[in-house]
């Protein structure tokens, strides 16, 4: 049976493309929808819709687009997959460790299968959870992925339909979940024909990118079962476990009842059926705790938040860089700040909004916030894509690691750092259209003057921006390289197996800073389980005179260790010390240093 949503439509045709190629007009139902029932259509069928007996489209539900967003759709018999992941139970959000990629520029085949290969490094490196830039079909053979335009699709240069499903059952055969990127804010400007068939767009609102999803006018009640279809798509027939949804504060929407709680409850509907728990992660620059309040508390109901302020801190106070938005970071006070609360923002005036910004607070569970130290965004909205390792010293990179990894919150990788990849992240696309690629890059070069970047951005529409892009997956066994591996490794393995790290929260969670030496500490207890750890965020060696914590410790991490491409550390390996000497300690550049409570 074939059901299309054409409100819009005086007339619909089924187009079946054999041979024998057939047309088949479609019978109107109530509230715009066609429908044509085809007893003999099976998996692999290609078809179109015609739309007043003019123009032939995809359809906007399309499971595969075989010959890219320009060609036919394809009937795909979800029931033909074999899974082998029965006994996948999925894992609660506090025991993901994240680790975000980009399908096309994780591996030199750029395919699904590729990443199946590596899946073992990523288990043995720690990480929990694969959280995969979007898979729907987009135009061309290269794009970050938000330019999808089928959001039912799986691109077919990445290996299509049953080239994900392979990919999310090897990652549950090892342990691994599964976070699938999705756009709801906005469609790609190529190949997209959802406004021909319906309403699904606004023209009260505008994002960045064109008009807004209809969530809160006319016929948006069909637009919104459209998004949450997709959502529950994912689900089931791809057994994602969980949904990061892009940019919601671009989602706009006045009705009493948002979309997103919607999306939340269906969510949980969904969940309760299954018999096993999806998740929806946002990302949101808005800092607004709703995000993550129960739909009962008025809010939206979402599991966890993108936080961008732990980053914005360390990176503004390491760096010293002020453009953009990084002009609202930089002090000191911020960099202990986001340490206690994630969130720097909670409703303090921000010079790059020129407004009041945020009403996050410290109530707000910290397994519910996503920290990193690097993400997508953050490399591939640079000038020349540079990632953390371009932009910090290597002492400080270790830092700023610890400091992510070893937070209550929930930390996120992005693909290739735990080595220190060197290659940039680029923003890249393969658009058909010559006039639509020098849009994006003017677009490019526009968004680049907030934050006063000399220089051209590398070209968009190259083929040579794409490979740049590529992990150099060789550098993990080279230097300075493979010992940043090891210590992430390390990193990982605390807060796998020490029970103080190993559940986000801030049972037991005291921080303590000295301002003039650069220095935080802080301490976790978990029962009988003790964490204490010293950051210094000094880039020249200071004295400081520490405040040991009470009891017996053991050191258990050491950045100026030798194995982690240190020369040795003053920190001693055992406390207590003599306190009452009260001797000052020599810290040597970005200092990591954690001990365990002894037993007892």
């Amino acid at each position: 049976m074939f059901t299309v949503w054409a409100p819009r439509a005086q007339q619909v045709d089924l187009l079946l493309f054999g041979p024998p190629d057939q047309i088949l007009p479609m019978q109107p139902l109530r509230q715009g929808y066609w429908r044509k029932t085809v007893p003999t259509a099976a998996d692999g069928q290609k078809y179109a819709f015609r739309l007043n007996g003019r123009v032939q489209r995809a359809d906007p539900v399309s499971h595969a687009q075989p010959e890219g967003v320009h060609g036919p759709s394809q009937i795909i018999d979800h029931r033909q997959f074999s899974w082998q992941d029965q006994a996948w139970r999925g894992l609660p959000p506090e025991a993901y460790v994240i680790y975000e990629l980009h399908v096309g520029t994780f591996s030199n085949g750029g395919r699904f299968r590729d990443i199946i290969g590596r899946l073992d490094d990523l288990v043995e490196l720690g990480v929990t959870a694969l959280e995969i830039m979007p898979v729907a079909a987009f135009p061309g053979a290269r794009n970050w992925g938000y330019d999808g335009v089928f959001p039912f699709a799986v691109q077919q240069t990445y290996g299509g339909p049953n080239g994900f499903k392979a990919l999310v059952d090897a990652c549950h055969r090892r342990g691994l979940a599964v976070v699938l990127d999705v756009v709801y804010n906005h469609l790609g400007p190529e190949g997209n024909s959802l406004a021909e068939f319906g309403p699904y767009f606004s023209g009260r609102y505008q994002t960045p990118w064109g008009e807004a999803v209809n969530f809160d006018g006319p016929d948006s009640d069909d637009v919104r079962n459209y998004f949450i279809a997709n959502a529950l798509h994912w689900f089931d027939c791809y057994h994602v476990d969980a949904l990061r949804l892009d940019a919601i504060q671009t989602i706009y929407d006045r009705s009493a009842s948002p979309f997103l709680a919607e999306l939340s409850e269906a969510t949980e509907e969904y969940s309760r059926r299954d018999g096993r728990r999806r998740y929806l992660i946002a990302e949101s620059d808005l800092n607004d705790e709703r995000v993550v309040q129960t739909r009962s508390a008025r809010g939206l109901g979402l599991d966890a938040n993108w936080c961008d302020d732990l980053h914005h801190a360390v990176h503004a106070f390491l760096t010293g860089e002020r453009q953009g938005y990084y002009q609202d970071y930089g002090d000191w006070a911020q960099v202990v700040k986001a340490l206690r609360d994630g969130f720097v923002y909670g409703g303090e005036f921000s010079r790059y909004r020129g407004r009041r910004y945020g009403n996050f607070t410290p109530q707000i569970p910290p397994r519910r916030l996503v920290v990193s130290t690097q993400n997508h965004d953050l490399a591939g909205n640079r000038l020349l894509g540079e990632r953390t390792s371009r932009l910090l010293p290597f002492g400080a990179l270790k830092l700023f690691a610890a400091t992510v990894i070893l937070s209550p919150y929930l930390p996120l990788l992005f693909m290739g750092e735990e080595y220190g990849e060197t290659a940039p992240f680029l923003y890249f696309t393969d658009h058909g259209d010559p006039d639509l690629s020098e849009a994006v890059r003017r677009g490019r070069q526009d968004e680049f003057e907030r934050f006063a970047w000399q220089g051209q951005p590398p070209d968009p529409g190259a083929l040579e921006t794409f490979e740049r892009s590529r992990l150099r997956w060789d550098q993990r066994k080279q230097g300075q390289h493979a010992q940043l591996l090891v210590f992430y490794r390390q990193l990982l393995s605390l807060r796998r197996n020490v029970p103080a790290l190993c559940l986000p929260g801030k049972t037991g969670y005291q921080v303590k800073d000295w301002e003039s030496e650069r220095v935080i500490t802080w301490q976790r207890q978990l029962g009988e389980s003790g964490v204490w750890a010293c950051l210094g965020f000094n880039a020249e060696p200071v004295s400081w005179m520490p405040e040991w914590p009470e009891g017996a410790w053991r050191k258990i991490l050491d950045a100026d260790d030798q194995a982690f491409g240190g020369n040795g550390s003053h920190f001693p390996e055992l406390l207590p010390l003599r306190r009452e000497a009260r001797d000052k300690l020599r810290l040597l550049p970005y200092t990591v240093a954690v001990y365990l409570k002894e037993p007892g």
